[in-house]
């Protein structure tokens, strides 16, 4: 795969070219981006993969719900419905997709729609919800719509300073897009990452007198949920355990586990994966899965003995209480 990535390098200089245009044309208004009313926070990445969006959208919630009347808009990646979709009591993977899904289940309170186009969501939400805020998902690079807030994510193992673009490497739009973020998180650190470190890193980031740069790590809970159970990490520690997982990037989640002293073996699936019948059969068979909470929702009505690994985003410092100020100051 990496000699192909080299192979296709006039590829990416070719889609560079394109992503430098289209933003071209945005800058100087001729490709037209609109500002709505309500206030919008906008989640994203320059680079494809998982950079913790879904956790970073949840934490948002988290953060505002209690104060504010929440929405969040999604594309809904791989769902099986069309157009613009509301989230109530029978949403389903389906038509929602796993990530949208994953955070209408811990968040039925707020409103959660999934529509591919970002304009025509926010004003069927101002319309028919009336929000104070809307959370758009993963759409940093969707610059027909204007975000009064933008929350910038790039993972601590590829930074986007020092990636290059598809399809060589994994960059979807360029790097000086950076500048249009309010917050800059370098997310998926060690959980020890020291000072200097960071400090070389903001180094490398340059980020502008306005931006604030904040480091996190995924902070794993050990209490592990099934549909109508929980069980603690140490409880599997004398079952024979199969991870199976359907994300982006499983490193962290592989490293905790075998740090915690967990053995398993590991069936890994490409991100967003459809598990086929026969693929389902062979994870029927196993004694104990453990998976994570995207790959959850998609198998819990499908396989038994399955339970997932809550995750969410562990700021160093007092980088949580930093975003909290800058979202309240932007809810003003």
């Amino acid at each position: 795969m990496q000699l192909l990535r080299k192979i296709l390098f006039p590829v990416s200089l070719v889609y560079a070219l394109v992503v430098y245009l289209r933003n071209y044309f945005y800058d100087k208004g001729i490709f037209s981006s609109k500002s709505f009313e309500t206030p919008t926070i906008c989640i994203g990445n320059l680079s494809a993969g998982g950079t913790g969006k879904t956790p970073m959208v949840e934490l948002l919630v988290a953060l505002l719900k209690d104060n504010y009347k929440v929405a969040v808009l999604s594309r809904g990646y791989r769902r099986k419905s069309r157009g613009f979709v509301l989230a109530d009591d029978s949403a389903t993977v389906g038509t929602l997709g796993d990530e949208p899904f994953q955070i209408f289940s811990k968040f039925s309170d707020i409103n959660l729609a999934v529509d591919a186009d970002r304009r025509n969501g926010i004003e069927i939400l101002e319309k028919r919800s009336k929000p104070d805020v809307i959370i758009l998902d993963d759409a940093y690079q969707h610059r027909k719509v204007t975000c009064g807030f933008s929350i910038l994510l790039t993972s601590f193992g590829n930074l986007y300073v020092d990636d290059w673009y598809l399809p060589t490497g994994n960059l979807r739009d360029s790097k000086k897009e950076a500048r249009r973020a309010e917050v800059i998180v370098v997310t998926k650190c060690p959980s020890n990452l020291n000072v200097d470190a960071r400090n070389a890193i903001m180094a490398k980031l340059k980020p502008e007198p306005r931006q604030k740069v904040l480091f996190s790590y995924l902070a794993y809970d050990d209490s592990l949920t099934a549909v109508d159970d929980s069980i603690s990490l140490d409880d599997l520690k004398t079952k024979e355990v199969t991870l199976v997982t359907g994300i982006a990037n499983p490193q962290p989640l592989i490293d905790y586990l075998k740090f915690k002293g967990l053995r398993f073996e590991h069936l890994k699936f490409k991100d967003h994966h459809d598990f086929s019948n026969s693929e389902l059969d062979i994870l029927r068979e196993k004694k104990c899965i453990l998976t994570t909470e995207k790959d959850f929702v998609r198998l819990k009505d499908k396989v038994s003995n399955l339970y997932f690994i809550p995750v969410k985003h562990q700021f160093f410092d007092d980088g949580e209480l930093v975003l909290k100020v800058r979202l309240q100051e932007f809810m003003k």
